[in-house]
């Protein structure tokens, strides 16, 4: 039903000429100014920083990313978050000078292949009462509004059950709520340097553009948002255990370093084809509400060469830290089995204390939420073009480097 009035729309829009209105850069920072100079949004985090990041967006949008409707009018409406978001920071930083120099310790950062349980371990090790993680609500709207109440995280919800009606089985492949943890990939979207924008449309010109240029502005501004999220809540920075998650930080791990030198890193291993129809799945479903055509088969060629590039780059990374404290390796299986002796044995690799409430508070989130929230979900190879005997071919030197058992076989 939702589907077909989608359908409707965009055919009336196109009619209309709503569905061509451009979008354009320099009308949606005007709009987000408001009036004031272009120097209120700061010299660091800018226009002259994000500028290049959000013409290729756009650009990219508009050429490649087939949007629909709903698409167009949800990337106006993002890219004017995150333009007032900047603002607000800044504005709150010129009042707060001490923000700036808040300091950011030690984050544990997980990542590794997506549908592998990085975000049940992230859920996990929120519950622990030392640890800290920036909930859904919190990337969204970083302060609360100026005047009147304080509405983000019932406007978060809203907007969460807005989407999920416009993409039905989002809900049963990943649940979500305003007051989970979410992502880093939504803070980094807020200077339009994010893997976040390909995940939800088709925009090969801006992932190779993200991919040549790196990703070092973008875990700037993310210590940064940090940093504000901890001014606010007045703790001491010796109390605070940030824990982070995304499996996009696989791309990423040379600008994680240089801004985080004391990172702890924390890969999650699984057999990638238990992973990539899920994931093909997903980002069809991301997709969906945004763009008036998919290509399945693209979907998933798309899925598999870049899972390929990141398990290559995790490789990498282990063999540059063979035997040393730096990475974490936990497996699916281990995770998904013994939750609580996983998490142990994670703590003990860092030298981290498990205390007995967080043990407590993690066994009753694992009793709470069966399956981690997640819907029964049947995926097929052959939906998106995948070929189990191809994918086990591309993927054998991962299994083989970090000891992944195999879940299905590739008959």
């Amino acid at each position: 039903m939702v589907t077909s009035a989608l359908k409707l729309a965009d055919r009336v829009s196109q009619l209309t000429g709503l569905g061509r209105r451009p979008l354009d850069a320099e009308a949606l920072i005007s709009e987000a100014l408001a009036g004031q100079s272009p120097a209120a949004f700061g010299e660091e985090f800018g226009p002259d920083q994000f500028i290049e990041g959000l013409l290729i967006l756009l650009s990219s949008l508009e050429a490649e990313a087939n949007l629909s409707l709903v698409g167009r009018l949800a990337v106006r409406w993002d890219v004017l978050r995150c333009l007032r978001n900047l603002l607000r920071l800044r504005r709150e930083e010129e009042r707060h000078p001490a923000v700036r120099t808040t300091p950011i310790r030690r984050p544990l950062i997980i990542t590794g292949l997506p549908r592998s349980g990085t975000t049940f371990l992230h859920r996990l090790l929120d519950c622990d009462p030392a640890m800290r993680s920036p909930s859904c609500w919190q990337t969204m709207a970083p302060y609360a509004p100026l005047h009147g109440r304080d509405r983000r995280v019932e406007q978060t919800e809203r907007e969460l059950r807005t989407f999920a009606r416009m993409a039905p089985g989002f809900r049963e492949v990943h649940p979500l709520t305003a007051q989970m943890p979410q992502e880093c990939t939504e803070i980094t979207a807020q200077v339009f340097q994010s893997l976040r924008f390909d995940t939800t449309f088709r925009i090969p010109s801006y992932l190779a553009w993200q991919d040549a240029h790196g990703h070092a502005l973008a875990y700037r501004f993310h210590k940064r948002y940090l940093q504000h999220l901890q001014h606010q809540s007045g703790d001491d920075a010796d109390q605070v255990q940030w824990v982070l998650k995304c499996p996009d930080h696989v791309f990423a791990l040379d600008a994680v370093r240089a801004v985080y030198p004391d990172a702890r890193i924390v890969f999650v291993h699984r057999d990638p084809l238990k992973v990539l129809p899920s994931v093909a799945k997903l980002t069809e479903i991301l997709r969906q509400p945004f763009t008036q055509h998919q290509d399945r088969e693209e979907i998933g060629v798309q899925v598999t060469s870049r899972w390929h590039q990141g398990v290559e780059a995790m490789m990498r990374a282990a063999s540059a830290h063979e035997g040393g404290e730096a990475i974490c390796h936990v497996q699916y299986r281990d995770l998904t089995q013994d939750p609580i002796a996983t998490i142990a044995r994670l703590y003990a690799h860092f030298g981290m204390p498990l205390m007995n409430d967080a043990v407590r508070d993690i066994t009753a989130e694992i009793k709470r939420e069966k399956r981690g929230g997640y819907g029964r979900n049947v995926y097929h190879f052959a939906d998106h073009g995948l070929n189990a005997q191809r994918e086990r071919g591309f993927f054998a030197d991962y299994m083989g480097c970090f000891g992944i058992a195999e879940e299905i076989p590739a008959l």
